[in-house]
């Protein structure tokens, strides 16, 4: 990648782990972004190319640790930190820099809320009075005036996007919503741990996180704000024998009054212009496969056979519009780019 004065000097911390190196996949089709630093506390002093075979040839700096970055040659920082760590490395960056960071430590407005999910006091919380969660489409005017973006997790893009416009029209019973997720494997991340294990994932599906997942208020965020009242949902992911996708699965039941041709339109017009998002024609059911490797957000809508209730399902790629994706979306947008730079490749079939 050759330096350009047009170009925002772009860091990637944690640049080892998944969601590193899909953004580095996705950046080196980028116009307006130059990688100039890349940190990894274990793989420092290595090529990427030695922890990322698929990233020879981009020209990239080798990985170094996060205090060896000269912030001052820096404009931009992707932050894909693990979750617990993030806080305090942000709070000690310089604030010039544009930052959009793809952990779990600023999404949840309330550092009480916080605590509570996450098991530690919140060590920024007044950095996290200044965060705006970017779930891209319904955030646009706040990412535009953003130093600190927190970048939505993969399930919560996943059930906000279909849910949010329904709930703010009043056609669905905000009170009656349950959310049935599956994902792949890449949504653990690249430690080694025993229940990611090949033998453990292969040839079956398991529940897990049941009635207690951490993306929970992080979607009961979302929804409430868009009810204006708290809403609690009852939602449960599972694990995949898949590397990518979320699957989504809504069950919802209708306001009085309301019939599934009406969810559709308030969806066809939530999103109607938007690159990303794709409200599917009648009886069209989303897959995984549709959207690997893509930044878009498939959405069906269907009739239940139970009277006065409907069937919401999304399909996203975990690793793309669930994290590096719309983080790179976030960050054009706080940087006046083309908020599809970097964006515009197809779904990989099959």
């Amino acid at each position: 990648m050759s330096p350009s004065p047009h170009r925002a000097r772009t860091a990637i911390l944690g640049a080892s782990g998944y969601t590193g190196a899909e953004l580095l996949r996705l950046v080196g089709g980028h116009p307006g972004l130059e990688v100039t630093a890349l940190t990894a506390d274990r793989h420092a002093g290595e090529p990427i190319s030695d922890v990322f075979p698929h990233l020879a040839g981009l020209g990239l700096p080798r990985l170094i640790k996060i205090e060896e970055c000269d912030w001052s040659k820096i404009d931009a920082v992707f932050c894909c930190l693990p979750h617990g760590t993030t806080q305090e490395v942000i709070a000690g960056l310089p604030p010039h820099l544009e930052i959009v960071d793809l952990s779990a430590d600023f999404r949840l407005r309330d550092v009480e809320t916080y605590a509570r999910w996450y098991g530690h006091p919140h060590r920024a919380p007044e950095l996290q009075k200044q965060a705006v969660y970017g779930l891209t489409e319904h955030a646009r005017p706040d990412l535009a005036k953003a130093r600190l973006c927190a970048s939505p997790g993969c399930y919560p893009t996943g059930a906000q996007l279909p849910l949010i416009p329904l709930i703010k029209a009043g056609l669905i019973d905000a009170d009656d919503i349950i959310i049935d997720a599956k994902s792949g494997v890449t949504g653990a991340g690249r430690a080694a741990k025993e229940g990611s294990l090949y033998a453990e994932v292969a040839e079956g599906i398991h529940a897990y996180g049941i009635a207690g997942h951490r993306h929970a208020p992080e979607i009961e965020q979302g929804l409430s704000q868009a009810a204006g009242r708290p809403i609690v949902v009852n939602f449960t992911p599972h694990l995949m024998p898949m590397n990518r996708g979320i699957l989504s699965t809504i069950y919802v039941r209708l306001a009085s009054g309301a019939a599934i041709a009406d969810l559709r339109r308030i969806l066809v017009e939530a999103y109607e212009g938007e690159r990303f998002v794709r409200i599917l024609p009648d009886g069209a059911a989303p897959a995984t496969r549709h959207v690997r490797g893509s930044n878009l957000c498939l959405i069906g809508i269907f009739a239940d056979r139970v009277k006065g209730r409907a069937i919401l399902v999304s399909a996203l790629d975990n690793m793309v519009k669930g994290a590096s994706g719309q983080a790179l979306q976030n960050m054009n947008i706080m940087l006046g780019c083309d908020e599809t730079a970097g964006l515009e490749m197809r779904a990989m079939f099959p």
